[in-house]
């Protein structure tokens, strides 16, 4: 710096009173003693500022563009960001057990759903003359890792799974297998485990494990989310494939984790044509607030896809299905999702469908006596409303 400018820095410090030069002084040694709120669900001090930068750019409520539009260009950005590659593997499927239900069988399937993984499923198919309506069956997460497929539909010849799924059944759906009792309203039914669930995982894999195997899920170029985003819409597309199976009536059906899952590959996935979705349903700012089960951090692996709120907020996701045929259900007494978060979703999932001139096909619904759960008057009123939907 030249003598000159020094002299004239030097003379400008001098000329302030000493009154100021301490305010100055003090203004700089604040900073940031504190960056989140505590030491378990750590959440950032600056979330608000934070949020500001979530500017959903293809949101539906950003959107200038026709219906069809939008969804064309908002599927390909989301198939983008949650797929981590393409897979169009032979599925090679084989059976290898089944058994007599009365109105239907049950067989446990073998049957590649990626180019990486060979796993066995439920395929239940009723007795009779096909093609039957189909539903893919997605199990939640609940930190419980012992049973997937076997949450939804009833297992034998393992008694320990099973009598683990009858508390699960009576824990959260009236003591009812949801899978079954669809097979015994004349439906081709599928359930698959995530990976990380079922005979997918191993003894001791508990909430913590999930850090390790996300994080090195991102470190092979994938994603703990987008693996099981990829196998759901593999899964779909397999079910739709079976001899038996309608294709024009395909659901994908899911309870809290699975419900996600649910609206997720209805947008997804070109094979399935209705979902049905109980408890899974807010916008990304409404959950992303202190004290919500979003910020547990290991659970939410499995359903964080990076950088999305750059473009697609959750109900932009799952209108990308529209005009699909779509079942929205939410406890008002659910702890897990705020009510006005749903009522925000609901709201934009309506807008979308609405546009679509395909109001009638979206329902949804606020149970005030319910939290989080899939009881049996919710499954009797959500069949009923498939039923409808895929009347012939």
């Amino acid at each position: 710096m030249k003598p000159l400018v020094v002299a004239s820095l030097l003379s400008a410090v001098m000329a302030l009173t000493p009154q100021l030069l301490h305010a100055k002084a003090a203004e700089g040694a604040t900073y940031q003693m504190q960056a989140f709120d505590q030491a378990q669900r750590s959440f950032p001090v600056f979330y608000q500022k934070l949020k500001q930068r979530m500017p959903f750019t293809m949101s539906w409520a950003n959107n200038q563009l026709s219906p069809q539009q939008w969804r064309e260009q908002g599927l390909a950005k989301a198939r983008e960001l949650i797929l981590p590659y393409q897979d169009d593997t032979p599925f090679k499927p084989m059976v290898i057990d089944q058994v007599d239900r009365g109105s239907y069988i049950a067989q446990k399937v073998v049957f590649n759903i990626s180019n990486e993984s060979r796993v066995m499923a439920f395929l239940l198919t009723p007795k009779g003359e096909g093609p039957f309506p189909a539903a893919l069956f997605l199990h939640d997460h609940g930190s419980k890792f012992d049973i997937g497929k076997e949450k939804f539909v009833q297992t034998w010849d393992d008694e320990a799974r099973l009598a683990s799924s009858q508390k699960w059944a009576d824990k959260f759906f009236t003591g009812r297998f949801p899978g079954d009792e669809l097979a015994k309203r004349g439906y081709v039914v599928l359930s698959i485990d995530a990976l990380g669930w079922g005979d997918r995982s191993v003894p001791g894999f508990v909430t913590g494990s999930q850090q390790a195997l996300a994080s090195n899920l991102f470190n092979l170029g994938a994603s703990f989310a987008g693996i099981i985003a990829l196998e759901d819409v593999r899964a779909s597309e397999f079910l739709a494939s079976q001899p038996q199976v309608d294709k024009q009536r395909v659901a994908a059906i899911g309870f809290s984790m699975g419900a996600f899952r649910s609206w997720q590959v209805a947008a997804l996935s070109d094979a399935i044509t209705a979902s049905i979705v109980d408890c899974w349903m807010g916008t990304m700012k409404g959950l992303m607030v202190p004290g919500n089960n979003q910020l547990k951090g290991q659970s939410a692996f499995a359903m964080l896809h990076p950088y999305i709120a750059r473009y697609l907020d959750y109900p932009d996701i799952a209108a990308l299905s529209a005009p699909k045929p779509m079942l929205v259900y939410a406890g008002a007494k659910d702890k897990l999702f705020p009510v006005d978060s749903v009522k925000s979703a609901f709201y934009t999932l309506h807008s979308v469908w609405d546009a679509n001139g395909a109001g009638d096909k979206l329902e949804t619904k606020l149970w005030a006596d319910k939290s989080h759960t899939f009881t049996e008057d919710m499954q009797q009123a959500a069949f009923d409303w498939l039923d409808k939907q895929f009347a012939r």
